[in-house]
């Protein structure tokens, strides 16, 4: 098992960071919607702190507020490019410092908590609009 004492600080930012920068991408990949997207991205976090003890690492990660640095990124593209990077990159420290399981809860939990963003307010008629799928897409082809 994980825990965030197993991680330096710029690892355990790396890999903390991951979850609401997926949302972010997602949130951004198209207008409007942005206060429901925002409230799902906090409900994911609230609902995973329901499921407390099934990861260790999943709940240090959820214990703490999920915070963004919206300065880090100077576009909307650069976030997604950025942003879908380092999510891999977590992804890949994970791999070297977590049991599978957990790199298998992680993944599952960034993809569960993007697709919430996805869905949370209709964009053109559609649940999930072509740009956020696309960026759902992308997540997931950087998660592996």
């Amino acid at each position: 098992m994980s825990v965030k004492s197993d991680f330096d600080g710029a690892e355990w930012d790396l890999v903390a960071e991951g979850p609401v920068t997926a949302g972010m991408i997602v949130l951004t990949a198209d207008s409007g919607g942005t206060f429901r997207e925002t409230l799902a991205l906090a409900r994911s976090y609230t609902d995973a702190r329901k499921e407390h003890g099934q990861s260790e690492l999943l709940d240090e990660i959820v214990s703490a507020k999920p915070e963004f640095d919206r300065h880090r990124y100077k576009s909307q593209e650069e976030l997604r490019e950025q942003g879908t990077q380092r999510l891999a990159d977590a992804v890949a420290l994970l791999g070297e410092k977590a049991t599978p399981e957990e790199v298998a809860d992680y993944k599952e939990f960034v993809v569960n908590l993007a697709s919430a963003v996805a869905s949370a307010h209709k964009e053109h008629g559609q649940q999930i609009s072509p740009a956020e799928q696309a960026a759902l897409d992308e997540i997931g082809a950087r998660l592996g």
